[in-house]
């Protein structure tokens, strides 16, 4: 594509199981600007798009009229294949309690359980939906997202902001815990099980990394320094390579045992790291040589922190580490540096 041309329009299709929140982002969408039709016939999906001159966010259901898995892929690789376009394909999910518990709450009836119980609705959905979870660029799982964390996730990853640094990329940090499972989303996943653990010292167990206390036990190995160094040098590389294919959102994973201490401690470390401004006049070997800004991703683009295991205890877990614009968001949770 010629260097004047625009840049792809951004094409998002919607999907997912009824009650996992798939209205709510199509709200936050039309908030950042995208043009919002949901549930319109499938065989309009193609018109809808030459016809609109903006960012579109399509809702795309088990209640759309022909729905079809394999119809909705057929169209999101049509949409690919035009280069002034930029199709991606959201599934906006949560675990079968919650949505039970959800539908109860609303008693509405699920569209997939006319004849039946809310639990064989959602089953149906399930299974009914599970080429489109299988194919989405991205999956949000609803089951411990408050609304407003919803918010501040989807605009992490969809939002334009005004001075251009979301054109670039976003940094998601993540922790999480390796017996819940690996984050879908990472893009690079990093272990830190082999750092000495503070679940095992009775004062410390019932802390997190976010505690200052757990903090220090943690940078007090003596691998810890060398561990986060080597993951810092790593990004420093990767990440402008990343902004050169297109990505326009990187998830970076670190996990522990429980997700609660050393992973957390790490997440933050990490995010106080790239959100600094990078330093002028030293290497990286300390031999004085100066580093230029285009080539350190440090503060160069929002970092969003994210816990996922503490989310799933009710804390909460979502904060900008440099926001859209510039400027670390204070937290009263962040560690002692």
């Amino acid at each position: 594509m010629h260097e004047d041309s625009p840049p792809p329009r951004s094409i998002l299709l919607v999907t997912g199981l009824s009650g996992a929140g798939k209205s709510s982002i199509l709200r936050i969408l039309e908030d950042l600007g995208h043009e919002v039709i949901d549930n319109p016939p499938l065989g309009m999906l193609d018109e809808i798009v030459a016809r609109a001159e903006k960012p579109v966010a399509i809702g795309v259901d088990s209640r759309t009229r022909g729905f079809d898995a394999t119809l909705v892929l057929a169209a999101l690789s049509r949409l690919r294949i035009n280069p002034h376009l930029h199709a991606q394909l959201i599934y906006a999910t949560a675990e079968e309690s919650v949505l039970l518990r959800r539908y109860t709450a609303t008693r509405r009836r699920h569209p997939q359980a006319s004849h039946g119980t809310v639990k064989e609705g959602i089953e149906a959905e399930i299974r009914l939906t599970s080429p489109l979870r299988a194919a989405a660029d991205v999956v949000i799982d609803t089951t411990d997202l408050p609304p407003p964390e919803l918010r501040q996730l989807v605009e992490a990853r969809f939002g334009q902001w005004e001075d251009g640094r979301g054109e670039g990329l976003t940094v998601a940090l993540m922790s999480f815990a390796f017996p819940a499972g690996l984050p879908r989303e990472a893009d690079m996943v990093f272990d830190a099980r082999f750092l000495r653990n503070p679940y095992y010292d009775p004062s410390l167990s019932a802390l997190t990394g976010l505690d200052p206390q757990v903090a220090a036990y943690v940078q007090a190995d003596p691998d810890y320094s060398g561990f986060l160094d080597r993951i810092d040098g790593l990004l420093e590389l990767v990440l402008p390579r990343f902004v050169q294919e297109g990505k326009k959102y990187a998830t970076i994973a670190i996990g522990c045992s429980g997700g609660r201490h050393r992973s957390v401690t790490l997440v933050e470390a990490l995010a106080q790291r790239l959100g600094a401004e990078p330093q002028q006049g030293v290497s990286g070997d300390g031999q004085g040589e100066s580093v230029s800004p285009a080539s350190s991703p440090r503060g160069q683009w929002p970092v969003v922190v994210m816990h996922r295991e503490l989310a799933r205890q009710g804390r909460s877990s979502w904060r900008w580490a440099n926001r859209p614009g510039g400027g670390q968001q204070p937290s009263d949770d962040s560690p002692a540096s």
